[in-house]
């Protein structure tokens, strides 16, 4: 009969998002992490396999949550500007709190895996446009609504939107000034009003 597992693995995946997040898939050691997530190695092999095998599932947990959020939300809420404005406000309130900061910042250590690791980058070219379209669809809404310029380039602003939502954790990664991350927020909101 098979053991039960000792330990909660959402708990494990939200941990290991935070290690991941603080030192980076590199600067996290296999030793940290066991000591981080308080479980042995031979129940990390036997629920994950190795190292990089927690730190994808961690970051498919992650993209999958937060994207799919982002998407049920833009679609059910009218007010289109107000949604995308939640949203960014919802990234910089996460990127100023220490505990849910932490689990973001993994998206910094997965976006230095892209160049090396096929899995990864297959994972954020899905997520990319899962989220571009959710985006395109909800400024489509919004243009046909009256409340967007009809001059706009729809998805270039998606594009555009999609890339400077994740620029915050990099910003996030190079001051601890939480104003320099409101500035960006506030910059990046005048393109729905761009006529």
């Amino acid at each position: 009969m098979a053991r039960s597992k000792e330990f909660d693995t959402t708990l494990t995946l939200h941990k290991a998002m935070e290690v991941f997040g603080h030192y980076g898939y590199e600067g996290t050691s296999l030793q940290l992490l066991l000591e981080e997530l308080g479980i042995a190695r031979q129940s990390l092999y036997d629920t994950y396999g190795t190292k990089r095998n927690l730190f994808v599932t961690a970051v498919k947990h992650y993209v999958n949550e937060k994207s799919s959020a982002v998407v049920i939300y833009l679609s059910r809420t009218e007010a289109v500007k107000k949604a995308i404005s939640d949203i960014f406000s919802e990234i910089v309130s996460t990127l100023r709190d220490e505990k849910r900061r932490k689990e973001c910042l993994i998206l910094y250590s997965a976006i230095d895996q892209v160049p090396h690791d096929p899995e990864i980058a297959a994972l954020f070219a899905q997520d990319k446009s899962r989220l571009e379209n959710a985006l395109y669809q909800a400024l489509t809404r919004a243009q046909n609504q009256g409340g967007l310029s009809s001059n706009l380039d729809l998805p270039a602003l998606a594009r555009y939107l999609y890339h400077a939502r994740y620029a915050l954790t990099q910003v996030a990664k190079l001051t601890n000034d939480p104003s320099v991350l409101e500035q960006i927020m506030k910059v990046t909101l005048t393109s729905l009003d761009a006529e």
